[in-house]
């Protein structure tokens, strides 16, 4: 293989590279970080309880 051949076969490598990592891998590691927090979440949520509203009242008290 000439060196010219070498660098094409090179860049379309690489090209094939980028695009399995940009179309497939960013994808997926995405879904599977949003996933693993909101498993996160609920597993808080199930030893902590889930968020309430505060039983006390901003108002000032009536005379």
């Amino acid at each position: 293989m000439t060196e010219t051949a070498q660098a094409a076969a090179r860049r379309r490598s690489e090209l094939g590279v980028f695009l399995a990592l940009a179309i497939i891998l960013a994808p997926v590691l995405s879904v599977a970080a949003v996933g693993s927090y909101g498993l996160a979440v609920w597993m808080y949520q199930m030893v902590a309880g889930p968020p309430s509203v505060a039983t006390t009242s901003a108002a000032p008290p009536k005379p």
